[in-house]
């Protein structure tokens, strides 16, 4: 099947390309939103290559009640809208809610839905009649070959610009794996599939009170994405993951952001051509 590729303000998910989401896990502060960003603007603009920038206004899905979850919504859209004005790059961010929705989309260019949140039907057709892109995680319980039920519930209610994303699949406790045939498969439903590899490199619980993670593979992770074929890679990347209030141990140092685009646009490349 095709892929149905579109446009996110001037940006595209599909149509041969290789596209990314990047961004700290959380809005931490309006301060430190602004540099994150330009410092990867200025990183894809040297490597040349599209990103939309990723942070969530809450984590609703914490480990603990006493974990950080962000300012809220209207203190993280206002950075968000902020980053938008300034930087002058598209953003995506979480919902979780159906009534979270409208408000949401005034600012987000792409709504993201969490994959605890997956299968829930109101939330996905909410966010579809929002008329934006709507960006769903294959939940860590869902084979790939289910998440067509995902593509055809946001179709029947108007969407037009849907993405997958391969974040895991629950392996035993506190552990993910990443089975590649979801790739393939996933793209057989004719939308643009991402690859979310730092979630995927999440072991979730295991520090009793917040995830830990595997920072370490990431760039083999995403080296292999990119040679399955994705189109569009999704990490988390943080100046400071050590001190981060969300998901450090499996965020991407922003130090080593530019060399990895560097060597994944050669491999989407190469795979392009052949």
């Amino acid at each position: 099947m095709q892929i149905k590729s579109f446009e996110v303000e001037n940006i595209i998910f599909g149509d041969g390309r290789l596209t990314f989401i990047l961004g700290p896990c959380v809005v931490e502060s309006a301060q430190h939103a602004l540099f994150m960003a330009q410092e990867i603007n200025d990183i894809c603009k040297h490597v040349g290559v599209e990103f939309v920038y990723k942070s969530s206004f809450d984590k609703a899905n914490r480990s603990s009640i006493e974990s950080f979850r962000g300012g809220g919504m209207q203190e993280g859209l206002e950075v968000l809208a902020q980053v938008k004005a300034e930087i002058g790059v598209p953003v995506i961010t979480d919902v979780h809610e159906t009534w979270q929705v409208e408000r949401v989309a005034q600012v987000a260019d792409v709504l993201q839905i969490p994959a605890f949140l997956c299968r829930q039907t109101d939330l996905l057709v909410e966010a579809a009649k929002s008329g934006k892109a709507v960006n769903v995680k294959k939940g860590q319980f869902l084979s790939p070959w289910d998440a067509k039920n995902i593509v055809e519930k946001l179709q029947s209610a108007g969407c037009e610009k849907i993405l997958l994303t391969e974040r895991g699949t629950s392996f035993g406790y506190n552990n993910l794996v990443v089975d590649l045939r979801s790739f393939p498969v996933m793209r057989s439903f004719g939308v643009p599939v991402v690859f979310d590899v730092t979630h995927s490199l999440q072991l979730p619980g295991r520090l009793g009170k917040a995830t830990g993670g595997q920072a370490e593979y990431i760039e083999p992770f995403a080296r292999a994405g990119a040679a399955c074929g994705v189109d569009a890679v999704f990490m988390e990347v943080h100046d400071d993951p050590k001190n981060a209030p969300s998901d450090g141990p499996n965020q991407l140092p922003l130090n080593r952001l530019e060399k990895l685009l560097f060597k994944l646009k050669q491999i989407h490349e190469l795979i392009r051509e052949n």
